[in-house]
């Protein structure tokens, strides 16, 4: 009872992804909370009336998109297999009939243990589409079509982002990532993707793989805004010369859709002129967008930004007190982990008083390309331009063993950027074989602002790449940063 008001729950959460469950879960597991999570009904391909319990992550994103990935790169082991003394490393059928089902099969699976881990945890399941009414009420459109309206103390907004397409003519003709993961056959013919970002190299990277002729186009220079400049250098290097074609600097036009089933796509590069290439596939990864259209949010007074995230404060509290959001719908920092960091944060302070603000400094993250890159705090252009002082840059560039056999034409990329008056590590970044794996241990050291001393006192793992991070003696350059900050100051700006 609040203000001699009743009502049904101490939360309801709308959106049970990484975010949504996890806070539902804390708050009711280990604050006493009583939770009700609404969530859309499961299938593979998410649309306006369907999602399901694990969210984007789990059903339509990061792990089907690794299952993918781990499927690809075996066609790479097959070639390079003869240089090792296998016989026929080429002859190899592949069915991804196959790895679909059995990807569907594991996704369907995950969905249940997320539904199970909420029910264990004492939080009731509401299944349709919510929307607010006012601030302690949502009304729930059911399945069947019948509405339940939810009351409630505290709301909190986890529903996430879906991807967008291009706005250019013949759209339409175009998927996203949602139908590249569950599609029922590999395409005819070439396969152009749109974009920079991760997810167009990454499905530039499995279609590579399964053999396709890949197409990547992009507006920048170089992909992966962002990230460090020579790793997004590097990347595209290794790209290349797997085989998948690069335009850099231009842009889609249109999209046509001929009697046979192919796509006309027009595009224009940097001489203006307008060119087209016949495709069996395109797919636009042209960035996500948060679901917050037709969920009440305004009336209810929730403020969004100018990309119309949710605004929240650093306790994840919305505009409006008894609101919160937390994940992608935050546009903050678009990581599962984060949002599984900032849904335990939520939780500590509505539920636990314990006000706790998510920390978004030093958070590893990767990008599954083949090789992929994989990178922990600020990148040389970041310290440069937030930081004062000396800053340090240790580079290492080389082929890696199994290459040496192979023939492969492709090397390894690691950088330390270090800030010289503390001498504490303030970025690391890699590409190349195991990167992501190799990060997550090197994010511990620099969680514990471990210093460029200690990575050098360290012993390394002899033979591996990973042992390069600890030998760097000699520093590539040494930089001035035009910023004002000073030491950990860059751990609140970092991302």
């Amino acid at each position: 009872m609040e203000n001699g008001n009743t009502y049904d729950y101490d939360l309801v959460t709308i959106g049970a992804g990484s975010g949504g469950t996890r806070a539902s879960r804390f708050s009711a597991q280990h604050y006493g909370a009583k939770v009700a999570i609404v969530e859309l009904p499961f299938r593979q391909i998410a649309d306006d009336d369907h999602g399901g319990a694990g969210g984007t992550c789990v059903i339509r994103g990061c792990v089907p998109k690794k299952l993918l990935v781990y499927g690809a790169q075996f066609s790479e082991e097959f070639r390079d297999s003869t240089a090792f003394g296998w016989e026929n490393g080429h002859q190899h059928n592949f069915d991804w009939k196959m790895l679909i089902a059995k990807k569907a099969k594991e996704i369907t699976r995950l969905n249940n243990v997320y539904n199970k881990l909420l029910k264990d945890a004492g939080c009731e399941r509401v299944e349709g589409k919510a929307r607010l009414v006012d601030r302690h009420t949502v009304e729930v459109t059911l399945p069947d079509g019948g509405k339940r309206r939810l009351t409630t103390k505290n709301i909190l907004l986890a529903q996430g982002g879906r991807p967008i397409k291009a706005d250019v003519p013949g759209k339409e003709h175009a998927i996203t990532s949602n139908e590249a993961l569950s599609m029922p056959d590999l395409p005819k013919g070439p396969v152009v993707v749109v974009g920079a970002g991760y997810i167009s190299l990454e499905f530039s990277g499995i279609y590579n793989g399964m053999g396709k002729d890949v197409h990547l186009f992009y507006r920048k220079t170089l992909p992966l805004v962002g990230f460090d400049e020579e790793c997004r250098s590097q990347v595209a290097e290794n790209m290349k010369k797997r085989g998948v074609h690069i335009y850099s600097e231009h842009q889609p036009i249109k999209l046509e859709k001929k009697e046979d089933g192919s796509i006309d796509f027009f595009y224009k590069g940097p001489d203006g002129r307008t060119k087209s290439m016949n495709a069996g596939l395109v797919l636009f990864g042209t960035g996500r967008k948060p679901i917050v259209h037709d969920m009440g949010l305004e009336d209810v007074g929730v403020g969004l930004d100018k990309d119309n995230a949710i605004k929240v404060d650093p306790y994840s509290r919305t505009t409006v007190d008894n609101i919160w959001s937390v994940g992608d719908v935050t546009n903050r920092m678009p990581l599962t982990p984060a949002a599984i960091m900032e849904g335990m944060a939520f939780a500590a302070t509505c539920f636990g008083n314990k006000p706790t603000t998510p920390i978004f400094d030093k958070i590893a993250s990767a990008v599954f390309i083949k090789p992929p890159l994989a990178t922990c705090g600020l990148t040389e252009q970041q310290a440069q331009a937030r930081l004062t002082g000396d800053i340090d840059i240790f580079v290492s560039k080389f082929k890696p063993m199994k290459n040496t056999l192979s023939g492969r034409d492709e090397k390894t990329f690691m950088k330390i950027i270090v800030k010289v008056d503390t001498d504490e590590v303030i970025g690391c970044h890699m590409v190349g074989d195991d990167a992501p794996e190799i990060m997550q241990g090197i994010a511990i050291a620099m969680k514990c602002n471990a210093t460029k001393a200690q990575f050098d006192a360290t012993v390394g793992i002899h033979p591996t790449a990973a042992e390069e991070l600890v030998t760097m003696r000699q520093r590539a350059r040494r930089i001035q940063g035009s910023g004002t900050g000073r030491g950990h100051e860059h751990e609140r700006m970092a991302g």
